[in-house]
């Protein structure tokens, strides 16, 4: 029987501005404005997907043209998707800016994509898939931090393995780790994907290796991949630790990085139930992500080549 990835979580609108020099406060600059389908959840689906493995996402949307317009998005990249609809929220959307660096930061709105309950969980596609997808997009507010919890009992209760990203360091701070480790380290996480602030900022350690060893004492039993950026990835079984080099110094974009990487990683891991290999692959995509604009750029030959070689 083949792996199938559901995942739950946001969809949001991107609207990506880079520039090749500092902004000044009140002043005027050129640059790239850029609207590109988005929203981290959405983003590992369609890259798993991209990478192989068939996959299913579920998430809120408005009944807007945008909503119409992420139904479209994923009907393309093939994922299969279960959208609730609203008329009280906006579908949702998010300003990434990109310096001259290719780092990024974001302002999210809270659009629909903040509002999934649990009752609105389609239970049976959860049930039938073999692994679930969280991100800690889903909890840092509530909802949809309940609809998140219950999609990972449902997993539980079926058999489902689970993995998790924390998502972003900062917003781990502003609610609290002891807060944000009490809504997620009870939910049976098979593989962690944190990078390297996040890892610090839940554990307390500035090192890799102690990072590593902490994360596995929380989250028990779980594979941790951490990721490193320019320096590529850690990965550790609980026993041992494995660095897997980077493959890119031409960075242009770092949106998306985190989510290409994972999907990949899955894509590859729950068919050869080999982490190492699986992250090196995940490294070549998460690569050719950084070198383009937005977090799903379109495949070229490279990117296919490299896909078919996994």
């Amino acid at each position: 029987m083949s792996s199938s990835l559901c995942v739950v979580g946001d969809f949001a609108w991107d609207v990506l501005i880079r520039t090749n020099n500092n902004l000044l406060k009140g002043g005027d600059s050129f640059g790239e404005v850029m609207l590109t389908p988005g929203g981290s959840a959405a983003n590992l689906a369609v890259w798993a997907r991209r990478c192989g493995l068939d996959s299913r996402f579920i998430g809120k949307i408005g009944r807007d043209r945008f909503g119409q317009l992420a139904r479209e998005d994923l009907e393309r990249e093939k994922v299969d998707h279960y959208f609730v609809e609203t008329d009280a929220h906006l579908t949702g959307s998010v300003a990434v800016f990109v310096d001259q660096t290719g780092e990024r930061s974001t302002v999210s709105g809270h659009g629909a994509d903040f509002y999934l309950i649990p009752s609105e969980l389609p239970r049976g596609i959860i049930a039938s898939s073999s692994h679930l997808h969280l991100t800690a997009w889903s909890f840092f507010t509530d909802p949809p931090r309940s609809a998140a919890r219950m999609a990972a009992q449902i997993a539980r209760q079926n058999g489902l393995t689970i993995s998790f990203d924390p998502a972003s360091f900062q917003m781990i701070g502003e609610m609290g780790v002891e807060q944000f480790l009490s809504w997620t380290k009870d939910l049976a996480i098979d593989i962690l994907f944190p990078n390297f602030e996040e890892g610090r900022v839940l554990t307390g350690c500035d090192e890799p290796d102690e990072i590593l060893h902490k994360l596995a004492e929380i989250y028990d039993q779980a594979l941790i991949i951490l990721k490193l950026d320019a320096e590529g990835a850690l990965v550790y079984d609980g026993k041992t630790t494995t660095h897997v080099e980077p493959t890119t110094n031409n960075p242009v974009d770092a949106t998306g990085a985190g989510d290409s990487f994972a999907g990949a990683f899955l894509a590859h891991y729950l068919e050869s139930n080999s982490a190492i290999e699986a992250a090196k692959f995940a490294n070549k995509v998460a690569a050719w992500v950084i070198e383009h604009l937005g977090a799903r750029p379109k495949p070229d030959a490279r990117l296919r080549q490299t896909i078919l070689q996994r």
